[in-house]
């Protein structure tokens, strides 16, 4: 929670894959909050009026996975909404002359991201270009935290998609504080 409100107001891609990560503890201690107390929260080392507003977070996002149905895979509503808003943000700019950077930085990215559509499980699905690469660079989070070999082909693809995702969020986080302007 407290990590989350930071990234949210910092940088709204590291806050998804934080958010995605979440989604992913909650699953591997089995939606348990006991077992989230004693893996996550007690690692705080939080007083107990800290701990609480924690505690309660997690439950919230439990209650909503099984709410929502998304125990074993899938992600929440309101953390699909951060990456619809960044697709949406992403038509906006693409389609833009005044963002001729951000469109280079789409375009060398674009290679990359075609393969990674070719290679994805997730075609039974709509699936935009930006939800592809939040995936991408979630499982290269993934690869790195299990110590994994990454091949040649993914270590090419990580520069220009990073960097197509960081001016992504930078714009995204002017857009939230009412310092983008789209049209003239």
């Amino acid at each position: 929670m407290y990590i989350s409100e930071q990234l949210k107001k910092k940088n709204q891609a590291e806050y998804l894959l934080y958010l995605w990560q979440i989604e992913d503890q909650i699953r591997a201690c089995n939606l348990d909050l006991s077992i989230i107390d004693q893996r996550v929260i007690e690692g705080y080392q939080l007083s107990e009026e800290q701990a609480a507003p924690l505690r309660q977070w997690y439950e919230e996002r439990i209650e909503m996975m099984r709410t929502e149905g998304v125990v074993t895979k899938g992600h929440l509503a309101v953390h699909n909404n951060v990456l619809i808003n960044m697709a949406d943000l992403h038509k906006e700019l693409i389609s833009s002359s005044k963002f001729p950077f951000y469109s280079g930085a789409y375009y060398k990215a674009l290679p990359f991201i075609v393969e990674l559509r070719s290679k994805s499980q997730a075609l039974a699905r709509e699936v935009t270009e930006v939800e592809t690469c939040f995936e991408f660079l979630y499982g290269i989070m993934l690869l790195r935290l299990q110590k994994k070999p990454l091949s040649k082909e993914t270590t090419a693809a990580i520069e220009p998609i990073t960097n197509f995702i960081s001016l992504l969020a930078n714009y995204r986080d002017k857009e939230i504080k009412g310092e983008l302007k789209l049209e003239d």
